[in-house]
């Protein structure tokens, strides 16, 4: 079984559809591989593993009949605990939410299924997605599988540690400062952060104003998240800010890229800093866009650090959420959530902020 961990998922996806792998087989592979390593890593927090049988045993069936099984049939798929999946509790990996249990899956989770894929647990993250690497109060540390000393990253620190690991060949990821694009680099994995709409997000308790907040795929290959990406893309009615279907297919795109590039690119983006070994990394794949015939213009100018006005916009918005519960629970949220230099995510404390969050869970209400 070792020799599936690590396959892409579209050639585990298409072995399924050809009847050359048992969707069975590849579940118990997944199985196998979490049990083997997700004790030090800590990437799955909870898991099907009966159900998840249950259903792949039912794909198979389907398989052998002739049936249409979906582009993603059969493949063990895990979903961020920041999403919401049916038959867990969305615990955003905070105590006080350790009960908040989902009316039903997230738009995005229900078109995975929809193309065939099986859901079998949730990925840990850090307490609302607050920081770069994963951990929180309720489900621990989650270690990087190259080096377990080492952080996976955050807050897709779960997902990018179980497909780095081996453990599944999907799972789901957000991004809004980072959450998929720096667990993805920091385990060796493609991420992409889709356009603001592309993957409709939801249902929702509350609509949000920060357009930052995206879901996207972290996989082994790009053309995993592309294959993705075609599965879940789309206007969705819950979503008032789902953006209709591109018109293509992200798979079929890869086959028509463009034979030249102008490819501007910066190292710190005009206000970061940079270790002298990631630039040495980076800048060899910037040579390979040279290589491959694009013309590469290395940028002097850059941007203001975006930092302190993004942590503001993305506190208040927290903020609004959460604000029933921060007195009566204020000491089983993580420290540094509120408190020390996450204090910035908490700018947005201000009454006024509050008042228009709960306006827009009113509208929420009405659409």
């Amino acid at each position: 079984m070792s020799e599936l961990w690590f396959k892409p998922a579209y050639e585990l996806a298409a072995a399924i559809r050809s009847r050359q792998l048992s969707p069975v087989e590849l579940m118990e592979a997944s199985l196998q591989r979490i049990e083997q390593v997700n004790p030090a890593l800590n990437a799955f927090i909870a898991m099907r593993p009966e159900e998840a049988l249950a259903d792949a045993r039912t794909t198979a069936d389907r398989v052998a009949s002739g049936e249409d099984v979906g582009p993603l049939a059969g493949l063990p798929f895990g979903v961020k605990e920041l999403e919401d999946a049916e038959g867990f509790p969305s615990t955003h990996a905070s105590v006080p939410y350790k009960d908040n249990w989902p009316d039903r899956d997230s738009v995005q989770v229900e078109r995975l299924k929809k193309a065939g894929a099986i859901l079998l647990g949730k990925t840990n993250s850090p307490e609302f997605g607050y920081t770069a690497f994963t951990k929180n109060l309720l489900f621990g540390v989650t270690r990087n599988p190259w080096n377990l000393e080492r952080t996976p990253g955050g807050s897709s620190g779960g997902t990018s540690a179980a497909i780095a690991s081996g453990m599944v060949p999907l799972a789901t990821g957000s991004d809004g400062g980072g959450s998929v694009r720096i667990p993805a680099c920091y385990t060796g994995c493609f991420g992409l952060k889709p356009t603001f709409g592309r993957v409709p997000k939801g249902p929702f308790k509350m609509l949000g104003w920060n357009d930052t907040s995206v879901y996207g795929p972290i996989t082994r290959t790009v053309r995993d998240s592309a294959l993705f990406m075609d599965a879940v893309v789309g206007h969705h009615p819950g979503d008032p800010d789902s953006l209709p279907h591109p018109g293509i297919s992200y798979v079929e795109t890869l086959e028509q890229l463009p034979a030249k590039l102008k490819i501007a690119w910066s190292p710190t983006l005009g206000y970061a800093r940079l270790q002298t070994d990631v630039r040495r990394e980076v800048e060899k794949a910037v040579r390979v866009f040279e290589k491959l015939g694009h013309e590469v213009e290395e940028l002097e100018d850059g941007f203001p650090d975006p930092w302190k006005v993004w942590a503001r916009i993305s506190g208040a918005e927290t903020y609004a959420k959460i604000v029933d519960k921060i007195e009566e629970h204020r000491s089983e949220f993580g420290r540094a959530f509120l408190t020390g230099d996450a204090a910035l995510f908490f700018v947005g404390l201000a009454v006024g902020l509050a008042v228009g969050f709960g306006f827009n869970g009113d509208r929420e209400g009405k659409l």
